[in-house]
């Protein structure tokens, strides 16, 4: 497999409440773009329930907080700048979906988001997206939800 010679992820902790290891996270970014040879710089923007309810209200009309959101960049933008886009993650809603630590549920949903910004859509590919996320959480050595 080839690997990326810089994959730069812009990790962003806009949501203070709760601790986490944060060198875990941008450790495992690191990976992730190595894993999918991702050449183009994307961002994680880690957030409270009030700002993704927002994000998610304004942007798939659907009322209440999410656990991720993914912002990919448009195939026109990536043309004039190769910034991949950027994933919000609520971390009160990981906090409290997660069956194991904080961190893992945070690297799980940062796959999820990855996913979605390369194109991927659980809700109408008939499951491939779900069997690239298997296959990825068992390479990188997450825990299977």
């Amino acid at each position: 497999m080839s690997r990326t010679k810089n994959p730069k992820v812009r990790l962003f902790n806009r949501h203070r409440s709760r601790r986490f290891d944060r060198d875990r996270l941008e450790s495992f970014c690191r990976r992730l773009s190595e894993e999918l040879d991702l050449q183009q710089t994307w961002g994680v923007i880690l957030v409270g329930d009030r700002k993704i309810a927002e994000l998610n209200r304004r942007f798939r009309h659907r009322s209440g907080p999410t656990d991720v959101l993914s912002f990919p960049t448009s195939e026109e933008d990536r043309r004039v700048d190769p910034y991949l886009g950027d994933i919000f993650i609520s971390v009160e809603t990981a906090d409290r979906q997660k069956t194991s630590a904080l961190e893992d549920e945070l690297c799980l949903l940062i796959l999820h988001g990855v996913l979605h910004l390369l194109g991927y859509d659980h809700e109408t590919d008939e499951g491939e997206m779900h069997r690239r996320e298997e296959c990825l959480r068992d390479r990188l050595g997450l825990p299977i939800r």
